[in-house]
């Protein structure tokens, strides 16, 4: 197996015609990236029925939790972990998966707050991971001052990175794995290098095999 697998995440529900459209016009991804929960407007939630639906297709489920309006303190970054446990039980997700939180490069967010998603998190048994900008926004020097304060946040969270945006592309034409690191320890196993593709509302992702074996 390769070191990096492409793959895509969506907001929208995996169906047949989606799968056809996203296979046909830029490849077949190892693993589909989907949300945990509905939120109006912005996510359509999953649902056991199109997990089974991903699995059959010889893909895996990174699961996305983004029940967030900002992630701003230890306590929110509990009830956070809290609610993306329930909500990966209550689909069936087992131990050991990663849960990436959503922070995008918009939501104002403390080392406070990460540090509570991880700590909370990881003793669940399930893997913290936070899908992030690390160029616009908080988010890479509130994770450093995490990791100043606790440095197993380092070792034990898995982050999804955004930057550099080089554009969609098919599997065959995928960049080489060249994210953007946090100026500290980290693992940057994830990288979402193509938003918003033309013809099949995807984004385009590589994904390191050390994240891969954390998703569903």
């Amino acid at each position: 197996m390769p070191r990096y697998l492409w793959g895509v995440d969506s907001v929208a529900t995996v169906t047949e015609e989606f799968y056809s459209c996203v296979k046909s016009n830029y490849g077949t991804p190892k693993y589909w990236g989907r949300y945990l929960t509905e939120v109006p407007n912005v996510s359509e939630g999953l649902t056991r029925k199109e997990i089974t639906f991903i699995h059959n297709k010889g893909m895996k489920v990174l699961p996305i939790y983004n029940v967030l309006t900002e992630a701003i303190g230890y306590a929110n970054g509990q009830l956070s972990a809290r609610n993306a446990v329930y909500n990966a039980r209550r689909l069936g997700i087992p131990d050991h998966i990663a849960l990436f939180a959503d922070i995008e490069g918009f939501l104002n967010v403390d080392e406070a707050w990460i540090r509570g998603w991880v700590e909370s998190l990881y003793p669940t048994g399930y893997r913290p991971g936070i899908y992030h900008d690390p160029v616009e926004g908080d988010f890479a020097r509130s994770y450093c001052e995490a990791v100043s304060k606790n440095k197993q946040i380092a070792i034990q969270s898995i982050l999804w990175c955004t930057d550099p945006h080089l554009g969609v592309s098919k599997e065959k034409n995928a960049p080489k794995y060249k994210p953007t690191s946090p100026k500290c320890k980290s693992n940057v196993w994830v990288w979402q290098y193509g938003r918003d593709a033309p013809d099949c509302p995807v984004d385009t992702n590589l994904i390191d095999q050390r994240g891969f074996n954390y998703l569903y």
